[in-house]
């Protein structure tokens, strides 16, 4: 019987046995609900019996049915703010995949930066964490793939060679890297954030994370270049110019920059700084505005302003629902689950079995946290991941009297530091399937990356966490 078939039928049959059988001492018959409801929907989660964005809609039938929380509470969690966040981000990120502007950004980037074996790999991760800043770390990898493998063969490499396997590698690594920068630069921070407001009603803001993830994002990026061009794959550092010839012919064939980058790049440019700005320049005078209203003008400013093109604008509706809607569907999962922990009392029980781990030293507890979630995500969904841990570690927080964010932020961040298995992530999956690729380089190289951002996430969140964002350790 394959996974997802077992799965299937250990999903519901797990939520009948705990319902019947299985009663905690000390839980609530809501709580009760939630656990079961929980354990069915993280089967389906890690399985994949269903589609991952179909098994999110599963608290709409649980919750309600079962009594453990009310239908309107239930769908108002798909409704969130970050995730129109999300959506609107989406959006100009669709707009400039629409006008190609992402790949002009690329290829100058690699143009400018790359003329031996290291420097071109310098420069494809520089350019591929650019934009998965801002744009899905899939469509980025997708879309550095074929200019990546132009490069390699007009070096004469083939699919066995070191410098084939650490360009793919560096795409993939770079991808999930670029996205930590940022809050709407991967999935798995907008959860985070959701999940906050839902329970502490705190606004993790787009320049508050940025002031955090953006060093973390250039610390690993550092690393795992150094890893992949001096220890890994020991890359030659002589100049050839047969690379050089393949970046300037599409360079060169890229043209002038037209109206429509100009525009998109305009509208983009605003938005980015609307966002690092709003904290501490508009909210005086403007304490209405937010992130997500902030990525709501931007989309539909895109709907607005002419391409230059005859009966054009710069994004059409067509064009706009290509977003990734299955997993704007797995972020109302995520929030509905953090509802259903915080309202029927689950959190709070989870946290009083938790006490055990009171002794424990946070430096130590942020360790094997950050390991556990790591390797977790190997293979299964991040974001699934983060949507059903991060309910647990705020429980957990108040129980052993840790600031939630130490442990909360910690796990968020793991969830994004998956480099072994073509499953862990998209990026990975997309170099993969290149050819250049044996799972064996990938486990081989990429278990070595997952320890060192292990222990770079565990120094990061537990001594600069928080004097950044100025966190009471007391």
């Amino acid at each position: 019987m394959s996974v997802k078939k077992l799965g299937l039928i250990l999903g519901p049959l797990l939520f009948i046995v705990i319902k019947l059988w299985v009663h905690p001492e000390g839980m609530s018959a809501s709580a009760h609900n939630i656990f079961a409801g929980t354990l069915w929907i993280a089967t389906w989660w890690i399985t994949e019996a269903v589609p991952i964005p179909v098994t999110s809609l599963l608290p709409i039938v649980l919750f309600p049915l079962t009594g453990a929380l009310p239908i309107r509470e239930t769908t108002e969690a798909y409704g969130h703010p970050l995730v129109f966040l999300y959506i609107g981000g989406f959006i100009i990120a669709v707009a400039i995949e629409r006008w190609n502007l992402h790949r002009r950004i690329a290829i100058n980037i690699i143009y400018r930066i790359g003329t031996n074996l290291p420097r071109i790999i310098l420069g494809f991760m520089l350019a591929t964490a650019g934009l998965s800043m801002w744009i899905s770390n899939t469509a980025t990898s997708v879309m550095m793939l074929p200019i990546g493998m132009a490069i390699v063969h007009q070096l004469g490499a083939n699919d066995k060679s070191s410098f084939g396997k650490a360009l793919m590698l560096s795409i993939a690594y770079s991808a999930s890297i670029g996205g930590i920068a940022t809050l709407i630069g991967t999935p798995t921070n907008l959860v985070l954030a959701g999940i906050v407001e839902e329970i502490y009603g705190k606004e993790i803001t787009f320049f508050e994370w940025f002031t955090f993830g953006l060093p973390i994002s250039i610390i690993l990026l550092v690393i795992s270049w150094f890893y992949l061009t001096r220890v890994a794959f020991q890359m030659k550092t002589e100049r050839f110019s047969g690379g050089r010839k393949e970046i300037a012919k599409q360079h060169k064939a890229l043209g002038a920059l037209t109206r429509q980058e100009k525009a998109v790049s305009i509208v983009f440019g605003l938005t980015a700084l609307c966002w690092i700005l709003r904290s501490f320049v508009f909210s005086s005078w403007l304490p209405g505005l937010n992130d997500t209203i902030i990525a709501i003008i931007g989309a539909i400013a895109l709907f607005i302003v002419p391409s230059g093109i005859e009966g054009k604008k710069l994004m059409d509706w067509k064009t706009a629902v290509k977003i990734p809607w299955g997993i704007v569907l797995l972020f109302g999962g995520g929030l509905a689950l953090a509802a259903g922990f915080q309202h029927s009392g689950l959190a709070e029980w989870i946290g009083t079995k938790m006490t055990l781990l009171q002794g424990v030293h946070l430096f130590l507890l942020l360790l094997i946290l950050i390991t556990i979630v790591n390797f977790l995500t190997e293979i299964t969904s991040n974001v699934a991941t983060a949507s059903m841990i991060l309910p647990i570690l705020a429980s957990l927080a108040v129980a052993i009297n840790v600031h939630p964010y130490m442990l909360m932020v910690a796990a968020t961040l793991a969830a994004s530091c998956a480099f072994m298995l073509p499953v862990a992530t998209p990026p990975n999956a997309v170099v993969f399937g290149s050819g250049y690729l044996r799972m064996q380089d990938m486990v081989r190289t990429g278990i070595w990356l997952n320890l060192v951002s292990i222990l770079i996430l565990t120094l990061m969140v537990y001594y600069v966490l928080p004097v950044v964002w100025q966190i009471d350790m007391g």
